[in-house]
C-alpha cells in the first residue's frame, strides 16, 4: 500500500521522468533522485509503523487505537523528514509531501480496516481469539462473560471458570461457562481448557499473594494475565494507571466537556449538515412532494422531544403516519407489543404508518429535516436518542446524565441493534456514549450508520 500510495505520488507530481531532489550548493549532499527518495520513504514509513507497535496483537481487530498510532507514525516521520531537510538543506517538493502524506494514511487506514473485516468474520467462528480462564466470584466472572460473549469481534472466548465453590461439571449462573474447579486450581484448568489467557474478574477470594502466584505460573510468552475490573462502559483515555508502592493503581477519571470539543462538534455538525441539506436538497423536494400527494396532512411533522439540559424542543419530521395518530396511541399502548421495549413503544406493524411511512422509515427518510433541526443548534448529527417527555418522565436519576450532550439524529444505540434493545441495554449505550464521546468516535457512528441505511431495518422513532 506504501508503494503504491509514494510512487503514485511521485508519478502524479513528476511523471516518468528522473526528477532529482533539489539540494543547496552548500549542501553535503551533491545529487538525489526521487526515485532513491521514495524507496527510502517506504522503508522509514514501515519502521516508523512498526516502532509505535502499530501491529500489536492487543489493538489489532478492536477499537480506534489502531488507526490512532498508524496517523501518530505518519505524521511523527513526516515532522522528522522536515526538521532532516531544514538542517541538511535539503528542498523537498511539498507537494510531493503533501499529496503523499495523506495518501499514504487514507491507504494504510484502508487496508487495516479491510483486515480488520476479514478478522471480525473469523473471530465470530471463534478463530484467532484468546482462549480465556475466568477465576473470581460467581457473580462477577457471570458479569465478564456476559460482556465478552457480547462482543466476540474483541477476540476473548471464554472457555471456563475458576469459582471459590468449585463444583467441576457445574455451570456459572445465566451462561454456558463451565466451571473448572477452585481458585486454587488454576493450573489445573489451565490444562484442562487450553486457556491461553486468565482473566482476574474479582480478589474477593483471592490474597494478593494467590494473584502473584498466578501471573507466576504462566508461560512466559504465551500465556497471559488480565486483570477485569467490574468497570463497563469507560473509555481508554478515561482510565490511567499509577504505581503506588507496588500498587497498580487504576484511576477512572470523570467525563469532561471541554470547550475546544464542543465547538469542534458544534463544527463538525454546522459543516456536515449544511453540506447535507444541499446535496440532498433535490430528494428532500422530492420527498415533500410524495408526502403532500400521497395522504392528507402537513408534509413536516413537527414533536416536541427533550434535549440537552433537559430543554424541549420542535424535532422535524417527515410525517410517515396518518393525522391523528398521536390520538390513536393511548389505544394501541393496551395491546401487546410486537417490537420496541418496556419504555418504547414500538409496533412492527403500527397500523398509524402510511404506505409511504413504511418506505420512508425502512431507509430512515423521514428523518432528513433532523438536518435543519442540527443547523439550528437544538440537535446533533450523533447523540443520544431525542426523548419525548412522556418517556422522561419514567427515567431513573442516572439516565438524565444523557442529557448533558444534545440528542442525535443517529448514535450509538441506533447502531447496535436499533429497537431490538432491551431498555437497560439502550441507557447503557446512551450513557456510554454520552461519557466517552470522541470526535473520531462519532466519524465512526456516522459511518455504520451510512452502513446501516443501504441495509435498512426498523428504526426506533
Amino acid at each position: 500500500m506504501l508503494i503504491w500510495a509514494v510512487y503514485g505520488t511521485q508519478l502524479l507530481w513528476f511523471g516518468w521522468g528522473n526528477a532529482q531532489v533539489a539540494i543547496r550548493e552548500d549542501s553535503r549532499f551533491n545529487e538525489f533522485s526521487y526515485w532513491a527518495f521514495s524507496a527510502i520513504l517506504v522503508i522509514a514509513w514501515m519502521w516508523a509503523l512498526s516502532l509505535i507497535d502499530s501491529r500489536d496483537h492487543r489493538i489489532i481487530g478492536a477499537g480506534n487505537t489502531e488507526y490512532v498510532r498508524v496517523a501518530r507514525a505518519s505524521f511523527t516521520l513526516f515532522g522528522a523528514i522536515a526538521i532532516l531537510a531544514f538542517l541538511f538543506r535539503v528542498d523537498v517538493a511539498r507537494g510531493y509531501l503533501l499529496i503523499a502524506l495523506p495518501l499514504g494514511i487514507f491507504v494504510l487506514v484502508l487496508e487495516r480496516w479491510l483486515w480488520r473485516q476479514w478478522l471480525i468474520a473469523q473471530r465470530w467462528l471463534g478463530r484467532y481469539s484468546a482462549r480465556v480462564l475466568l477465576v473470581g466470584s460467581e457473580e462477577s466472572v457471570a458479569a465478564i462473560a456476559r460482556e465478552l460473549h457480547r462482543s466476540p469481534t474483541a477476540g476473548y472466548k471464554v472457555v471456563g471458570a475458576c469459582v471459590p465453590s468449585g463444583k467441576i461439571a457445574d455451570i456459572i449462573p445465566g451462561t454456558t461457562v463451565p466451571i473448572m474447579g477452585s481458585v486454587g486450581a488454576v493450573e489445573l484448568a489451565l490444562e484442562a481448557t487450553g486457556a491461553d489467557t486468565v482473566a482476574v474478574t474479582s480478589t474477593d477470594e483471592l490474597p494478593p499473594h494467590k494473584v502473584k502466584q498466578i501471573s507466576w505460573s504462566l508461560e512466559s510468552g504465551r500465556r497471559h494475565l488480565v486483570l477485569a475490573p467490574s468497570i463497563v462502559d469507560v473509555a481508554g483515555p478515561r482510565i490511567h494507571t499509577r504505581p503506588v508502592s507496588g500498587l497498580p493503581l487504576i484511576h477512572v477519571e470523570t467525563p469532561r466537556f471541554t470547550r475546544g470539543q464542543r465547538v469542534a462538534k458544534r463544527a463538525t455538525d454546522l459543516i456536515m449538515s449544511a453540506a447535507g441539506v444541499i446535496l440532498l436538497s433535490p430528494i428532500l423536494l422530492v420527498l415533500a412532494l410524495l408526502v403532500k400527494f400521497t395522504s392528507p396532512g402537513p408534509v413536516i411533522f413537527r414533536q416536541v422531544r427533550v434535549g440537552r439540559r433537559g430543554e424541549e424542543f420542535n424535532m422535524l419530521k417527515f410525517r410517515s403516519m396518518v393525522v391523528d395518530a398521536e390520538a390513536r396511541l393511548a389505544e394501541l399502548e393496551k395491546q401487546d407489543r410486537d417490537a420496541g421495549n418496556e419504555v418504547l413503544f414500538k409496533m412492527k406493524h403500527d397500523p398509524r404508518i402510511t404506505r409511504l411511512g413504511r418506505a420512508l422509515r425502512k431507509y430512515s427518510l423521514d428523518e432528513l429535516p433532523q438536518l435543519f433541526n442540527v443547523m439550528g443548534g437544538s440537535m446533533s448529527l450523533v447523540g443520544p436518542r431525542p426523548s419525548l417527555p412522556r418517556e422522561v418522565a419514567a427515567y431513573a436519576d442516572h439516565v438524565h446524565r444523557r442529557f448533558l450532550v444534545k440528542p442525535g439524529i443517529t448514535g450509538l444505540w441506533q447502531v447496535s441493534g436499533r429497537s431490538a434493545l432491551s431498555w437497560e441495554e439502550s441507557v447503557r449505550l446512551d450513557l456510554s456514549y454520552v461519557e466517552n464521546w470522541s470526535l473520531l468516535g462519532d466519524m465512526g457512528i456516522l459511518a455504520k450508520t451510512a452502513r446501516a441505511a443501504i441495509t435498512p431495518g426498523d428504526t426506533a422513532h
